[in-house]
């Protein structure tokens, strides 16, 4: 696996470095943002671990950069800022999952591993489809009635979820799962509020309602019945 360190703190980046290449890793060290960017838009990585707080260019601004280049390698922000404001906005920056310093590598690595085992896009269906609403994986477009639609990348995780789960109930605590990797209620109101965006993203004047609240359960996306 080929792993891309962007870390400032020459002892964090070596004890890491070393650790990921006695686990049989390659693994390239940028000490700074800018160079991070430059490695990580000039390669192929398997895995990209960012630290938050990096001289000339921070790690947020550095992922937003990424995903708005359609550069989706993995993320996973290694950082000393702990509060569940940072990990939401870690996330919302467009990083896959977030560990807090000090570490036990052995959870370093097993959630590097982890990230790397998510399957590419060209292992599955690349193509989703409600009603008139499209989705190209493979692209990373949207377009609805052939119109395209511009999502941010977590709106992009959001209906990608919901369009592989259509006809289906899928509640609060399945999306903060199974799109921001929260294994924890983070108290805010982020899954409504990128629901509501979605679909005001999603529903053009006239168009038939695609995403439904089912109350006291959760979301379902689903075409409009057809009629005779």
């Amino acid at each position: 696996m080929r792993l891309l360190l962007i870390e400032d703190d020459a002892e964090t980046a070596s004890f890491a470095k070393r650790g990921f290449q006695e686990h049989g890793h390659t693994v390239d060290h940028a000490a700074d943002g800018r160079e991070g960017l430059h490695l990580a838009t000039g390669a192929a990585y398997d895995v990209l671990i960012v630290d938050r707080m990096l001289p000339k260019m921070d790690g947020l601004t550095l992922v937003k950069s990424l995903r708005g280049a359609k550069i989706f390698t993995p993320v996973l922000f290694l950082t000393t800022m702990s509060g569940i404001d940072d990990r939401v906005e870690g996330l919302e920056a467009g990083g896959d999952d977030y560990l807090v310093k000090p570490y036990a590598f052995s959870e370093l690595n097993a959630r590097v591993n982890a990230l790397a085992r998510r399957p590419h896009v060209s292992d599955q269906v690349t193509i989703l489809k409600a009603a008139d609403l499209e989705m190209n994986l493979l692209k990373r477009s949207v377009t609805r009635g052939g119109d395209i639609v511009d999502l941010q990348p977590r709106e992009f995780q959001l209906l990608e979820y919901l369009l592989r789960h259509a006809e289906q109930v899928v509640t609060r605590t399945m999306l903060l799962e199974g799109v921001w990797d929260f294994h924890f209620d983070p108290r805010t109101n982020i899954v409504e509020t990128h629901i509501s965006r979605l679909r005001s993203k999603i529903n053009r004047g006239g168009d038939p309602e695609l995403i439904h609240t089912i109350r006291g359960s959760g979301y379902c996306l689903r075409a409009p019945a057809k009629t005779l």
